[in-house]
């Protein structure tokens, strides 16, 4: 695959499962799209029959409680999305289409790995347009009691650094830091899943929340141990979780990001609230456009030189 590329999907795949907070059943299937297509989401099975197309993108954003949503329950929305945006991010995958036909992603395992794996059947593909990426110019920050999350200027890649401090002595306090690649994002971030309480379970019930949740699909943390019988996948699951969160909503600027990323108890809403501070301001960012590699380039002129064009893939 050509990194200065944009890509998307060799083909489409579909996934089925139940919303963790719905507990509806609810199938998806995600497309190809072109180049400058961005990740987007068809709503069907909307109420007043018309389908609609909403754009993954922080501007969409209209709920952050417990996940992320994007668009409005009356003309079409969907709930849960940060999984399978942290599975495109963490991929790189640009631009892709999908199709969903309830109002909630399917939560599978609680992880982003299903969805990986399912990307994974059918591969990338470059779209023949060079890839773009959201520079951070200026640190923006933004706070809420003791939580904070920011974003700040690096030289290249996209750092994070998550933290998180509950009062849980299961959880406690850790932190998580590293550049995001796909082979880090599959090996460190992928299988991380999603958590919760034992004692809120029943105020969220009454909220409308986690009514599909279950030990196939979440981590549920009792007073003084996991309950589910497998235990963690990794020693600090909970905060890699939160990581995986992080990559998925940070997904919403709507192309990759060159910069730095810091939270300290954060969560959905402080992940797209930073986006908007970067936004507010064009001062903050600039878009820059990848460059084809020199020695390509100068490969291609050498191979045209020498009659040889016909051969160019495989100089």
């Amino acid at each position: 695959m050509r990194t200065h590329q944009q890509t998307t999907l060799k083909g489409s795949v579909a996934l089925s499962g139940i919303g963790v907070h719905s507990g509806n059943p609810v199938e998806i299937t995600l497309r190809p799209a072109p180049a400058n297509h961005g990740i987007a989401f068809l709503r069907t099975g909307v109420s007043t029959g018309n389908d609609r197309i909403i754009k993954a993108h922080h501007a969409c954003v209209s709920a952050t409680e417990l996940c992320t949503v994007i668009g409005d329950v009356e003309t079409g929305a969907v709930a849960t999305i940060e999984h399978l945006m942290s599975a495109f991010y963490g991929l790189g995958v640009d631009n892709a289409l999908v199709e969903i036909d309830g109002p909630e992603m399917p939560i599978l395992d609680g992880s982003a790995r299903p969805f990986v794996e399912a990307i994974d059947t059918v591969g990338l593909a470059a779209c023949g347009a060079p890839k773009r990426w959201i520079k951070v110019l200026r640190p923006v920050r933004i706070e809420i009691g003791r939580a904070f999350a920011e974003l700040r200027p690096i030289d290249r890649g996209f750092r994070l650094d998550v933290e998180i401090d509950f009062e849980s002595p299961v959880i406690g306090r850790s932190r998580k830091a590293m550049d995001l690649t796909p082979a880090a994002y599959r090996r460190e971030i992928a299988g991380a899943r999603t958590f919760g309480m034992m004692r809120d379970v029943e105020r969220y019930w009454k909220a409308g929340f986690a009514l599909g949740a279950s030990l196939d699909n979440t981590v549920a943390v009792g007073e003084t141990a996991v309950v589910n019988p497998e235990g963690l996948r990794f020693p600090d699951e909970f905060v890699r979780h939160k990581f995986l969160d992080a990559v998925g909503d940070l997904a919403l600027a709507g192309l990759p990001i060159q910069g730095g990323y810091r939270s300290y108890c954060g969560g959905h809403r402080m992940n797209v609230g930073v986006l908007s501070a970067l936004f507010s301001d064009r001062a903050n960012y600039a878009i820059v456009e990848a460059q084809a590699p020199r020695r390509e380039g100068a490969l291609a002129e050498l191979g045209a030189n020498l009659g040889l064009a016909a051969f160019a893939g495989d100089l």
